[in-house]
């Protein structure tokens, strides 16, 4: 890969030139001025922490470190509100942006050697490519366009940002051909990859926050939503037709679908009875629970992460967007392309990047053991659709905490912990735990919902926004349970407030 600091005139478009962002240019008076991307990078450093649970799972799954996993989320959160304006600036010569490497470095890509410039100045890589996104976009709609891709033959197509190229996944190269001709597109733009992928609905198959429809068959929950005053939850649209009932993983009557679309597209949403309350969380398993903040759109190159009812909490990195791919049932397009392993049952469940959601789990190949390939219908496109909000941040604390089963008061120092109601912990039966903390006002304090495994205490449910208060319950099963109160800056008196079954 060959970098630079400046652009040579005349540069072949058929080659790849990528030039390193300057830190900063002169603002007037002389001082150095941030970058968009920096100033973007140190806001969202400054926003909140990374969750925790979210750390862990991209150290275990993309093999890197806690700094990396750190830097990765705050630059991921970063590019996302970049894009947008440099795609403005950049119009019809904008190639696409992404980021990559451990710490996720932000790359954009153009077809004018004259648009260089200000992508550097706005703080991020650029890449001299030959194709724009428009046009690649425009190749991989007239191969949506054409009918009856063979299931198994042509698994997935979709624009590879990175190569510049459509990618056509082919388990029979001579038929992939055939299908790329059909299209009628420059064999310039699309490249044929060999894949023994076999893409199909992931459901019918028990786990843990599953839910039941009709009169077996699960899935897993997206996220939760609002219409109005009606709480629910977005899913896969080959989960459930229009009217279907559902049942919680408690078997407890839980809703009905509202809308459902399958296949062309795989979404639906279900309206839960008053026995549900919606959360903004997603439940990150033996990663604990991971609070949603919005749905802004990754970019591709982003570590995401995806819950499920059979699997767990699993991640890897966002591949492509706007993919289509080939079910027995008929191709779905408009899908986000991952690297996360899922297992049938998985579907319906939530794909999340840091703390926004991307989309619920489609279909994919292969398995958690030896890996695969997933896919996501994106989550704004279901919330257009529908005319539905996102629910986020969980729930917040009464002043106080009052309203709870036991309170308990405790002082501490900036870094200190203590626990509650003892360090040797209590005794709680299944069933939902309420956790509520008050902290003083200008601190930062965090609760963790610790469980005895053996003798080892292990986190399950945390609450860790950057404010002094903090709010989250816990669904689990019987055992000795304490709660970790950590003053991760600042010191003074607190309150926790604690329900047990």
């Amino acid at each position: 890969m060959l970098r630079r600091s400046a652009v040579t005139a005349g540069f072949a478009l058929a080659l790849t030139l990528v030039a390193t962002p300057a830190t900063a240019h002169a603002a007037p008076g002389g001082d150095p001025a941030p970058s968009a991307f920096a100033t973007a990078r140190a806001q969202a450093a400054a926003a909140a922490k990374p969750a925790p649970a979210m750390i862990d799972a991209l150290k275990r799954d993309l093999g890197i470190t806690g700094e990396q996993a750190t830097a990765r989320l705050i630059n991921e959160a970063a590019a996302a509100k970049v894009e947008p304006a440099v795609r403005g600036q950049l119009g019809k010569d904008f190639a696409g942006a992404w980021v990559t490497g451990p710490t996720s470095e932000f790359v954009v890509a153009t077809t004018d050697s004259t648009k260089i410039t200000s992508i550097l100045r706005a703080g991020a890589e650029a890449k001299l490519v030959k194709h724009s996104l428009a046009t690649l976009e425009a190749a991989r709609e007239r191969l949506d366009a054409v009918t009856a891709a063979p299931y198994g033959v042509v698994p997935s197509w979709y624009v590879d940002l990175q190569s510049n190229s459509v990618v056509v996944l082919a388990g029979d190269p001579a038929a992939a051909e055939a299908f790329v001709n059909a299209a009628g597109l420059d064999r310039a733009l699309v490249r044929v990859e060999a894949s023994t992928e076999r893409p199909r609905p992931l459901y019918d198959v028990r786990g843990g926050d599953a839910y039941y429809i009709g009169s077996g068959s699960r899935c897993s929950v997206g996220f939760s939503v609002t219409r109005g005053t009606q709480g629910g939850f977005a899913t896969a649209g080959h989960c459930g037709t229009t009217g279907a009932s559902t049942r919680g993983s408690n078997q407890v009557a839980q809703g009905t679908f509202q809308g459902s679309s399958f296949p062309g597209n795989d979404y639906a949403w279900v309206a839960v009875n008053s026995n549900w309350t919606p959360v903004g969380v997603v439940n990150g398993y033996s990663n604990g629970i991971v609070q949603v903040g919005g749905s802004a759109d990754a970019a591709v190159g982003s570590s995401v992460c995806r819950a499920g009812s059979t699997t767990g909490w699993h991640c890897g990195t966002i591949q492509a967007r706007n993919a289509s791919v080939t079910y027995p049932e008929g191709t779905i397009t408009g899908l986000g392309r991952t690297s996360v392993c899922a297992e049938p049952g998985d579907s319906g469940g939530s794909y999340i990047s840091g703390s926004q959601a991307q989309g619920v789990t489609s279909g994919g190949s292969g398995n958690c053991s030896s890996g695969g390939t997933t896919y996501f219908q994106p989550i704004n496109e279901i919330l257009q659709v529908y005319g539905l909000t996102l629910v986020t941040g969980g729930s917040n604390p009464p002043t106080g905490c009052t309203g709870y089963q036991n309170t308990y008061n405790g002082s501490l120092t900036s870094n200190q912990n203590g626990y509650q109601p003892s360090s040797t912990g209590y005794t709680a039966g299944a069933g939902v735990q309420r956790i509520c903390l008050d902290g003083p006002n200008g601190t930062d304090y965090d609760a963790y919902l610790q469980k005895l495994n053996g003798s080892t205490w292990t986190n399950v449910a945390s609450g860790t926004t950057p404010n002094p208060d903090e709010a989250f319950t816990y669904n689990g099963t019987a055992g000795t349970y304490r709660v970790r109160v950590h003053a991760y800056s600042g010191s003074g008196s607190y309150t926790l407030g604690l329900t047990r079954p």
